[in-house]
């Protein structure tokens, strides 16, 4: 199972047919493990295991990243180079509404394909998107528990 879901900065914003294609090794997996037949429904075993679709994965990874990349590595200073990933909004001299809010600049992007695909560009739409109450959150743990709750 690590392996298979390595380096989810790359697997972001997969396109559909591959993402299907890694939740049907997630399902052979579980069959696999709890040794049924391919008739039966996937969905109470990926429960029983408290696994994750690819793509709740994928999103669940990237959105624990970002986080990380906002609060631990900016209040310990350690490890700044995700941070060069990462922008957030620029200090403005007037107080607007978005400045109090946790969002984060999405870079533009040339290429649709390849562009969008970005860590950078996915990882800040995904963080938008995300409600206040998990942006919000103190600590890692918190806001893992509420990304659950959203899944």
């Amino acid at each position: 199972m690590p392996r298979l879901h390595y380096s989810n900065a790359t697997l972001a914003s997969l396109p559909e047919y591959q993402h299907r294609r890694l939740q049907s090794v997630l399902n052979a997996a579980a069959i696999l493990i709890y040794r049924k037949s391919r008739c039966q429904h996937i969905t109470p075993l990926l429960r029983e295991l408290h696994w994750f679709r690819s793509r709740e994965r994928v999103d669940f990874k990237l959105a624990v990243f970002i986080f990380r990349c906002l609060t631990v590595f900016m209040v310990w200073r350690r490890a700044t180079y995700p941070m060069t990933y990462v922008a957030s909004p620029t200090p403005t001299r007037r107080r607007l509404r978005s400045s109090s809010s946790a969002l984060l600049t999405v870079r533009p992007t040339r290429l649709v394909t390849m562009g969008d695909r970005a860590f950078p560009v996915d990882g800040s739409r995904l963080w938008n998107s995300l409600p206040h109450e998990v942006t919000s959150a103190s600590g890692t743990s918190k806001m893992r528990l509420h990304l659950v709750r959203l899944g």
